[in-house]
């Protein structure tokens, strides 16, 4: 017994295991079952709201509006962020190739959630990549918020993967795709691919080529960080698309030929920047989205469940608009623009160097200063400081104290420079800057081609083709004229005396004798109708107005587009006394190349859902005005402006007067097809006109300063053939050079029966003169 208990006592005492598997399998599938737990709650919305069916079908994205011309191009945009999607066609495969090899090279394996990448990320802490697929990316993107916490990190992913699983059910992989190329931001107002592929490389998705996929590619896992266009990040940016470029290579996309020849080119975009201020047509847009403001004002998109109206928005609808405004016009006429107000300035200031009140003239120094402080009463700086109370000694002291600033200047075309001036000076200094609009339409149509109004809009955002309205000057005398000849039948070679002539106080609301002189001075002789308008003739305005009356006149221009509220029925409206617009003017001369029918101005063809459901299409509104027969008479008296008259140096080889050489841009034009054309220049010359016409295109040109007192001190720079003309010649030769426009160089068509004689070669039958009567004392 007692060798027994010994022996027993030696033995090693048996270890119970049961407690610890137990707790083993609790633990495991209990953290398994919180695991599905947090799982279920979040994907019944416990932890936050997710998506609906509806909305997965649906994803709520801010889409930019695109608008666009009429050949198919892009003019820019209107977004809250800058993104207009594409489809899956739209995009290269060497940029599908690039983003899976970056992102997620199991992204066809998968079912949104890569157990593989998890497990890596997991068990290497991260350190050899996360474990976010490109689904859970697009999830992340569409619908989680940033997380303030740990905690809410963890939430954050769990309703990632949730979402992930949904949309893999819901959406193809090619979709899934899609939807996050088109939602990511590259920066610098690049939302979505197509923005970054305009804005990086100013061309389509489908156009970029390996190694420029390859750059966006690799902006998707930092886009400040990896930014091709950020001088502190090109260097990254360069070894980032190599490193995408590689990857390529090892899944099988690029040979190891192709990846070290693309990997050896340096690093080029093509930076092209689409904000507000950015790109082609800067005025026009502006207009537009005052027009689509009306549009929208008129055009309700249904009622909401609430019975409330809802209305389309132009920032975040996705609406595509296609404009009348063809890109390549648009383009020669900007380019006019600039060449020639480049080149006019540099005269001006030039002349302005001894001035003492520059850059205004014929004014004391205590009017300038009256302009100044005006300017400065009216500027932002005064709003936003008045605003908070500031007082009025305080902002005036605010605009003399020197601060840094961009500021625009004329040097190798339109450019800024930096520098320090106080407000004041700038204010001045922005001042001497002449302004300028083109406006060119399609008479037959109405459709508005080209809108430039100013020469930066940027810096300078008044409107000179739409809100500018400015005294027309002698542009104004083809209405009168053209009165004249429908209800006189006038032809072109009758004949007036060139002699002073005076309409007498009280007759046509003359408040006293209405003398007008010729700006030439020169008087006597016999001129025909033709070379009265040519030259500009005022005695010859003055027996037409006494004639037909100053109403008719009125009235004619009324129903071609012009607003005539504030146009007194006086005859001095006969040399341009009226305030319009170029807008109105072009639109009104249209009808003379348009055979008498006005068609009112379009600048929108079509307005299109993100859909593609046609909202809106544009029907020309078309009234006969005048005959045809006096639309074709008019049209051939302004042929004589060209021909021999103030716009004879479209057709010219060279320049007579030598003074006029540094200033007449792109002369010789050589132009030897029928244009119609006049100049207009006001008192002072504070303004300069040139309206001309082909057949096919009508086109008007004002050249100014801002205030009336900014002009040229003589006749000799500051007439409309000087200042206005050469814009409208450069555009023109432009538009002649591109064939694709087939801006016509024809005769413009005369009726069949014309009555009234245009060709004063063949004698008239009877009186060559005009029958007025007798007590008009002729």
């Amino acid at each position: 017994m007692a060798q027994n208990k010994k022996k027993s006592a030696k033995q090693p005492k048996s270890t119970n295991y049961r407690p610890y598997v137990r707790g083993f399998w609790i633990l495991f599938l209990g953290g398994i079952a919180s695991i599905v737990l947090i799982f279920l709650l979040a994907s019944w919305g416990v932890f936050g709201k997710l998506p609906t069916f509806e909305e997965l079908e649906n994803p709520e994205s801010n889409l930019a509006t695109e608008i666009l011309s009429s050949d198919g191009k892009t003019l820019g945009k209107f977004y809250n962020e800058n993104r207009t999607p594409v489809k899956y066609e739209d995009l290269p495969q060497n940029l599908i190739d690039a983003v899976v090899a970056t992102e997620d090279r199991r992204f066809y394996e998968h079912s949104g959630i890569d157990m593989r990448g998890t497990a890596r990320a997991v068990a290497f802490l991260g350190s050899k990549g996360g474990a976010s697929t490109i689904t859970q990316q697009l999830a992340k993107l569409l619908f989680s918020d940033t997380p303030s916490s740990k905690f809410e990190r963890v939430l954050q992913k769990v309703k990632e993967w949730i979402i992930a699983a949904r949309l893999e059910r819901q959406y193809t992989k090619q979709e899934i795709i899609t939807m996050y190329l088109n939602k990511q931001d590259f920066l610098f107002q690049a939302v979505g691919i197509r923005s970054a592929s305009k804005i990086y490389f100013d061309k389509e998705p489908i156009e970029l080529r390996p190694e420029e996929s390859a750059i966006i590619a690799g902006m998707l896992k930092n886009p400040r960080q990896f930014n091709p266009y950020r001088e502190i990040s090109k260097d990254k940016s360069l070894e980032r698309r190599n490193t995408v470029l590689a990857l390529m290579a090892e899944t099988g996309k690029l040979t190891q030929i192709e990846r070290d020849s693309l990997t050896a080119m340096p690093m080029e975009i093509n930076f092209s920047p689409e904000g507000h201020a950015d790109g082609i047509a800067t005025y026009f847009r502006e207009y537009l989205r005052a027009f689509m403001s009306d549009w929208i004002e008129q055009n309700p998109k249904g009622v909401d469940a609430d019975g409330n109206e809802e209305y389309y928005n132009i920032y975040r609808d996705g609406l595509v608009i296609t404009t009348t405004v063809d890109s390549r016009m648009q383009r020669y006429a900007e380019e006019a623009v600039t060449a020639h107000m480049e080149n006019l300035q540099r005269e001006f200031d030039r002349q302005n160097e001894r001035n003492k009140t520059a850059p205004f003239r014929d004014i004391t120094e205590e009017q300038a200063a009256s302009i100044l402080n005006r300017a400065m009463r009216n500027s932002d700086r005064w709003r936003k400081m008045a605003a908070r109370d500031i007082s009025v000694e305080q902002i005036k002291a605010s605009f003399d104290k020197e601060t840094d600033m961009r500021v625009f200047i004329w040097k190798d075309g339109a450019k800024e420079i930096d520098t320090v001036m106080t407000p004041r000076d700038s204010i001045l200094y922005y001042k001497r800057f002449l302004r300028a609009g083109l406006l060119s339409m399609t008479p037959q149509t109405g459709e508005v081609k080209a809108w430039v109004g100013g020469i930066n809009y940027k810096h300078f955002q008044y409107d000179h083709v739409k809100t500018g309205k400015r005294q027309v000057g002698s542009t104004f005398k083809p209405f009168l004229y053209a009165t004249a000849i429908d209800q006189l039948h006038l032809s072109p070679c009758d004949t007036i005396p060139n002699i002073p002539y005076c309409i007498p106080a009280g007759e046509m609301g003359a408040q006293k004798d209405w003398c007008p002189e010729n700006s030439s001075g020169d008087y006597g002789g016999m001129v025909t109708l033709k070379s009265a308008l040519a030259q500009s003739i005022n005695t010859v305005s003055a027996r037409l107005m006494h004639r037909v009356g100053p109403r008719p006149v009125i009235d004619l221009i009324e129903k071609l587009g012009v607003d005539t509220e504030n146009i007194p029925a006086v005859p001095s409206i006969a040399l341009g006394t009226a305030d319009l617009s170029l807008f109105e003017m072009v639109s009104a001369y249209s009808a003379f190349a348009n055979k008498g029918v006005h068609v009112e101005p379009q600048i929108v063809s079509t307005i299109v859902d993100k859909n593609g459901t046609i909202l809106y299409q544009s029907i020309p509104e078309a009234k006969d005005i005048i005959s045809q027969e006096s639309a074709y008479v008019t049209v051939n008296l302004m042929e004589g402006v060209t021909q021999y008259g103030s716009g004879a140096r479209l057709r010219s080889g060279a320049i007579n007067n030598s003074v006029y050489k540094n200033v007449i841009t792109g002369h010789p034009y050589m132009f030897k097809n029928a244009i119609a054309g006049k100049t207009g220049t006001t008192q002072n010359q504070s303004d300069g006109w040139f309206m001309g016409m082909v057949p096919n295109l009508v086109s008007g040109v004002w050249v100014g300063g801002d205030n009336r007192s900014v002009h040229f001190p003589s006749i000799t720079y500051g007439q409309g053939a000087t200042m206005a003309l050469p814009i409208w010649g450069v555009f023109m030769k432009k538009c002649y050079a591109d064939e694709d426009l087939k801006i016509s160089k024809d005769e413009f068509e005369k009726p069949e029966n014309l009555s009234i004689r245009v060709d004063c070669s063949v004698p008239a039958e009877g009186n060559q003169g005009i029958d007025l009567p007798d007590e008009l004392d002729f």
